[in-house]
């Protein structure tokens, strides 16, 4: 054992004079409450169950109470999420006649007790509370439970899905990237962990690649959707949606030509061709990949009928590799692509199967 003071420098952790957490190698613990409950609101205030299908309507009116602890630890970059909440949600119903006369309204609430990382895989109880227990009124609460249960259910999953990705972490690191003074050029290893310090690396490989790219493989994905092309077109050029359904910053420019940025500056590009409802083309980069290295992103609408709509994703010219080595980069590009896009979108507007 090594007399304190004389141990291998390479092993011991300093405290750096700008207060850097390179690599994240240090433990870091982020309150998470008060986001979630922002993340909740936006996904389940005024949130319509039904309207007017059997003469009833239902709609959850807002977040009433959200309880616990929800937190994210980093530990060399990785994310671990723990979080044991309890969520109550303010509902009102109200049942109609044939002629559109009102025969009741009532109020009530829906309650999931327990949501904890432990079980993340798998969907929490819920339970559908009225104050009026009568007739109309256990049928009202009888239809919040089988409408209303899979929309809230699959907007905790949006939450738990979020929380697994650090939440709001990446914010952080964001803001703690841009007051970080700026590495000299000529040290690439630094350089690397300051502008990239959100990006999965191995951490074995310090330096950047510069050379040994191994190629590119393209992703196809065939993705089906309740909705009008119109309206899907229209939220992915749109940057106020994305920012909804993503929870994230977004750029979009409207024109071919025109400038694009994605999570929160992560995907940048433009856009090559624009056909309203029909097709969007885009050059992609994520700011990880090599100098110069770009993709293609070419979107196809088709609606074999209305209400329906088929959307055929190419993304071509994806880099095997990124600059620090990490050989995942299609990998994860196609389960952003189904998860962080495709799938958010599905919940957030109610475009689901």
């Amino acid at each position: 054992m090594a007399k304190y003071g004389e141990g291998d420098k390479r092993w011991i952790v300093e405290e750096r004079p700008d207060g850097t957490n390179v690599h994240n190698w240090h433990w870091s613990e982020t309150n998470c409450l008060e986001w979630s409950k922002t993340f909740f609101n936006n996904l389940l205030t005024n949130l319509t169950v039904l309207n007017g299908e059997s003469n009833l309507f239902l709609r959850v009116t807002k977040v009433e109470k959200l309880d616990g602890e929800a937190y994210v630890n980093i530990r060399k970059g990785k994310i671990i999420p723990g979080y044991e909440i309890s969520v109550t949600l303010a509902w009102e119903g109200e049942a109609k006649d044939g002629n559109g006369n009102s025969l009741l309204k009532v109020d009530g609430t829906v309650e999931i007790p327990y949501i904890s990382d432990e079980n993340a895989d798998e969907d929490p109880d819920l339970r559908v509370i009225v104050k009026d227990e009568g007739p109309i009124g256990k049928t009202l609460k009888d239809a919040m439970f089988s409408k209303g249960r899979p929309l809230i259910l699959e907007k905790v999953r949006v939450w738990v899905e979020s929380m697994a990705r650090g939440g709001p972490v990446k914010e952080e690191l964001e803001t703690k990237k841009s007051a970080a003074p700026q590495p000299k050029k000529e040290n690439h290893a630094a350089a690397a962990v300051v502008s990239n310090s959100g990006a999965p690396k191995k951490e074995e490989k310090k330096e950047v690649k510069k050379e040994g790219k191994k190629g590119c493989k393209n992703i196809n994905l065939t993705e089906r959707f309740n909705c009008r092309a119109r309206d899907l077109y229209e939220i992915l050029l749109d940057e106020n949606r994305w920012k909804g359904f993503t929870q994230s910053n977004a750029r979009i420019s409207k024109e071919v030509g025109g400038e694009i940025s994605f999570f929160d500056g992560s995907v940048t590009g433009t856009n090559v061709e624009l056909q309203e409802a029909k097709l969007i083309v885009q050059k992609w980069r994520f700011g990880s990949w090599n100098d110069g290295v770009q993709s293609l992103v070419r979107l196809v609408f088709e609606e074999p009928e209305p209400g329906v709509t088929i959307v055929k994703l190419t993304h071509s010219d994806v880099p095997e590799e990124d600059r620090y080595g990490n050989a995942t980069v299609v990998e994860n590009t196609e389960r952003g692509w189904r998860d962080l896009i495709f799938q958010r979108i599905r919940a957030v507007f109610g475009f689901g199967i």
